[in-house]
């Protein structure tokens, strides 16, 4: 049976055992799908690396980047530049063959079907095969793109997040840590945007100090990415797992936020009433918190997770973007250093996390 071209997240073959063909990002989107009630993911799908290869080969483009790379000196930073914008280049501008561009409309339609209200946005983001490992740091090296409307530009989007598997950081990554050019694939995730009214990230560890019975929520107004970025300090909140009490709150000016407009997405500031305003709830941060457990039930092993929450009408709803493994504190165990409540978790924790 060939592998599909596309694949929905919420399709039972979309999991941790098909990362050579949805890459890291998507699969753990199939997993998050498959964690449980607590958990809620926008729906979208993948476009495999089967397509990727599909695409390449139609256009003689993997023999064209085999060739390129061949030729260039990746010692020379100016010669991976050229070598990168060249075949960034060839990429981006080269059609889908019909039938792939066909199948691509199909699973975009779909999804556009399944989601509610006039404007339909999507976000494109790139899934490395070597994407989001434990043991590979590729996270954050291709291209995400936000508020995408129409199937032109998303056409064009997923191009350019195929073409991203060759940015100079990659190219030179690859290279340093000695991947294959042709092992490392990419596909890219098509998932329907959220209307953020707040947006973050969480660790279901203490990222300061590896402490497992916590949870540390960062979050700021609008989409995440100004917190992903930096661009803002974020408000934090130290959560201890067992109990769902709030140990540490802290508060900060949050003077801009991530806005979506019609060519993707903006800083925009922040009004004067809401800067110093908590931009989650009490309940929220609850809530929150029972997500974070549930993912890190799901996986076995702390997670470093993104999400977004969007509120109609008074009433909110939590969506997870993306968990990948949390890697600081892992890799000192790993190495011998055990993190703080890994092997000596209270009796009451392992009760109240089963809850």
């Amino acid at each position: 049976m060939n592998a599909p071209y596309t694949l929905p997240f919420d399709d039972s073959e979309c999991n941790a055992d098909q990362v050579p063909l949805v890459g890291g990002k998507n699969a753990s989107l199939g997993e998050l799908v498959a964690a449980g009630d607590a958990v809620t993911v926008p729906p979208g799908f993948a476009v495999t690396t089967a397509f990727y290869e599909a695409f390449l080969s139609a256009r003689d483009l993997d023999d064209y980047v085999e060739g390129r790379i061949a030729e260039t000196d990746v010692g020379d930073a100016g010669a991976v530049e050229d070598a990168s914008a060249d075949i960034r280049a060839r990429i981006t501008d080269a059609p889908f063959p019909d039938a792939l561009a066909d199948e691509l409309e199909t699973a975009w339609e779909a999804l556009r079907e399944r989601t509610p209200g006039d404007e339909f946005e999507v976000a494109v983001r790139s899934s490395a095969t070597a994407e989001d490992l434990p043991d590979a740091s590729f996270a954050g090296q291709q291209d995400t793109y936000l508020n995408v409307r129409g199937f032109e530009r998303v056409k064009r989007r997923t191009r350019e997040c195929m073409a991203s598997l060759f940015t100079p950081r990659a190219i030179a990554y690859r290279e340093e840590n000695g991947f294959d050019h042709d092992d490392v694939l990419i596909s890219v995730g098509v998932q329907a945007m959220v209307d953020a009214r707040s947006s973050g990230v969480m660790f279901t560890v203490n990222p300061a100090n590896g402490d497992r019975s916590k949870v540390r929520i960062e979050s700021n107004w609008g989409l995440g990415e100004a917190v992903v970025s930096g661009e803002v300090t974020p408000d934090s909140f130290l959560v201890d797992k067992p109990v769902y009490s709030v140990v540490e709150r802290n508060i900060s000016e949050k003077r801009v936020m991530t806005v979506s407009t019609e060519d993707g997405t903006t800083e925009a500031p922040i009004e004067d009433e809401r800067r110093d305003e908590p931009s989650l709830t009490d309940d929220e941060i609850t809530e929150l918190t029972d997500v974070a457990k549930a993912i890190e039930r799901h996986y076995g092993e702390p997670q470093d997770i993104e999400w977004a929450l969007s509120e109609t009408g008074g009433e909110h709803r939590i969506y997870v973007l993306q968990s990948r493994p949390e890697t600081t504190w892992r890799e000192q165990t790993e190495s011998g250093s055990p993190s703080p409540m890994s092997d000596s978790q209270s009796t009451a924790e392992r009760i109240l996390d089963r809850l």
